[in-house]
């Protein structure tokens, strides 16, 4: 059998139907962000129905927001103002009669990276995503571990020089000095010394946040995605260094994989196991 998996952004809704980790069939168009919740709920069943099969027997959907896995409820998604409180779970059983599961966008990275990616040869895997913001999932004895309020790993969150990492670890990093990340990688690329040194910078703060995970998590490995990844060479070095300066437990700075993502369409893929 297959799976209907969904990764709705506040940019593009992406829904494929995925079968032992491929993709069969897929569909994407920009989200409906500024429309109403009924609006955006349409918008994902209309495009769940463009794929739909007889093969398909479960659907799963990754949304950036907090969500009560249990009862696949969708509370206050940034990027779609309408949706304070959604029953998605309820909307789309009633509608297609197939068993749904509702999850983090960035819990859905990890459980496809754990399933398909990277992070088969392990575990104890964290799963973070550099974009927009920072985010992460937890894969604790191969199984997803979200929390009781699937708020488990909102690490960018944390309070960090002024402000937090989240502003020293994602795009505002660079928006605080007036730039986008994309910028500066152009910038990084054409050997600008001042670019590279700011990458630098970005992988010294990012070291520090692989710190935290390794205090509070001690995985066996580190997975790192989202678009800031693409830029890696710029920074990795810097980072490691970083994650090493100063951290007590030297066998494990030593022990840890940090890898970034080579999977396409992760989110979709974790999804698709939920």
């Amino acid at each position: 059998m297959s799976h209907i998996a969904i990764d709705l952004g506040g940019t593009n809704v992406r829904v494929a139907v995925v079968s032992d980790g491929h993709i069969l069939k897929y569909q994407s168009e920009p989200c409906l962000s500024t429309g109403s919740e009924k609006e955006v709920v349409h918008q994902i069943i209309t495009l769940i129905e463009s794929v739909l099969d007889e093969t398909v027997d479960k659907i799963g959907i990754g949304v950036p927001s907090v969500v009560d896995y249990r009862r696949g409820i969708v509370y206050d998604v940034l990027n779609i103002p309408s949706w304070k409180e959604v029953h998605l779970k309820d909307l789309l059983e009633a509608h297609f009669h197939l068993d749904t599961h509702v999850d983090n966008d960035v819990n859905c990275y990890a459980l496809g990276e754990k399933r398909f990616g990277g992070g088969k040869p392990f575990s104890d895997i964290v799963g973070i995503t550099l974009g927009t913001g920072v985010g992460a999932g937890i894969i604790v004895g191969g199984n997803l571990y979200r929390g009781a309020n699937t708020g488990a790993g909102e690490i960018g969150c944390l309070p960090y020089l002024d402000s937090d990492y989240e502003h020293y670890t994602s795009s505002m990093f660079f928006s605080r000095q007036g730039i986008t990340g994309k910028e500066m990688a152009d910038k990084a690329a054409a050997e600008d010394a001042a670019a590279l040194d700011l990458w630098k910078q970005f992988g010294r703060h990012l070291g520090k946040l692989l710190q935290v995970i390794l205090f509070t998590y001690d995985p066996e490995a580190i997975i790192i995605g989202g678009g800031i990844a693409s830029s890696a060479p710029y920074f990795e070095q810097s980072m490691l260094d970083s994650m090493r300066d100063g951290f007590p437990y030297q066998h494990e700075a030593d022990n840890i994989h940090v890898l970034f993502s080579q999977l396409k369409d992760c989110n979709l893929l974790g999804a698709s196991e939920l």
